[in-house]
């Protein structure tokens, strides 16, 4: 009889790598960029910031959970080793699952702030709204998923109140990043979404002209950063995405060069990998 629930498919489902790279991120911006709260206190002894840190990852491990339950016909044919809804878990306990750990998030940030706890709700919302209509349209799901990374960061900032625009850098840094790769993993995916009658942007444009698309959004991801890097007139942000640039242009590189869905699954892999080494910068400023 198959197990409604097994712990092994549990922690595959909710991505607990990723889940931990937003927490670190969460962290190293409230220790580094906030530093205080407005009361002077530490801002690493203030409980509601690993409230908040909680909330987040709640949400975007039930966000993941349901992003799996639609997509598990898909997930068949482009990764079915990786499939654990209806076989380690129950559809029906996805469902649950899901709406546990939004109704916990929403929980959690209302112990915050009564705004912290909109923003959850907002967010759930969002995340099933892609998972359940937009991630099959072009362009418009890559956009609400990347904008949801980059919220993750400026979560922090808004809830302080503090260095906002130091904050929002690294927001804009998280969200075109990570626009970037779910385009690489849109053309990873193609075989699959095109079976299953998804309109992705690979799918509707064709493999070349999202590639295109992807040099625009990098072009426009430079001029970004540093016309706030600009604004915040810190020498050493400047210096530090400006070296950050040589893998960046490396990465661009291998992106013109990729052909393979092995490529892109390994260029999905370095784009998370770029915006690891971005957060670390906030330790050198």
């Amino acid at each position: 009889m198959q197990k409604t629930l097994s712990l092994r498919s549990l922690v595959r489902i909710s991505r607990p790598i990723n889940l931990l790279l937003i927490a670190f991120a969460q962290g190293m911006t409230a220790h580094f960029l906030i530093e205080t709260t407005n009361q002077g206190l530490p801002v690493v002894q203030d409980y509601s910031l690993y409230l908040l840190v909680l909330a987040t990852s709640l949400v975007t491990a039930g966000g993941y959970m349901i992003n799996d339950y639609y997509d598990v016909k898909i997930d068949y044919i482009n990764r079915p080793k990786d499939v654990v809804v209806g076989k380690g878990i129950k559809r029906r306990m996805i469902l649950v699952l899901h709406s546990s750990l939004n109704f916990a998030a929403i929980g959690l940030g209302a112990l915050v702030a009564p705004r912290i706890a909109a923003l959850i709700f907002f967010a759930a919302i969002l995340l099933w709204w892609y998972c359940n209509k937009l991630k099959r349209k072009p362009f418009i799901g890559n956009v609400a998923v990347a904008f949801l990374t980059g919220v993750s960061i400026y979560l922090i900032g808004y809830h302080y109140q503090k260095n906002e625009l130091f904050v929002f850098t690294y927001a804009l840094f998280a969200f075109f990043l990570n626009l970037i790769r779910e385009l690489l993993k849109d053309i990873e995916d193609q075989q699959g979404d095109h079976l299953h009658g998804s309109q992705t942007l690979p799918i509707v444009l064709g493999f070349r002209k999202t590639k295109q698309v992807i040099y625009v959004i990098a072009m426009v991801f430079i001029g970004a950063i540093f016309t706030v890097t600009g604004l915040l007139n810190d020498p050493s942000l400047f210096i530090y995405f400006g070296v950050l640039g040589i893998p960046f242009s490396w990465f661009m590189w291998k992106i013109y060069r990729a052909d393979r869905k092995e490529q892109f699954t390994q260029l999905s892999a370095l784009a998370k990998a770029l915006m690891l080494v971005g957060t670390l910068s906030m330790a050198f400023l």
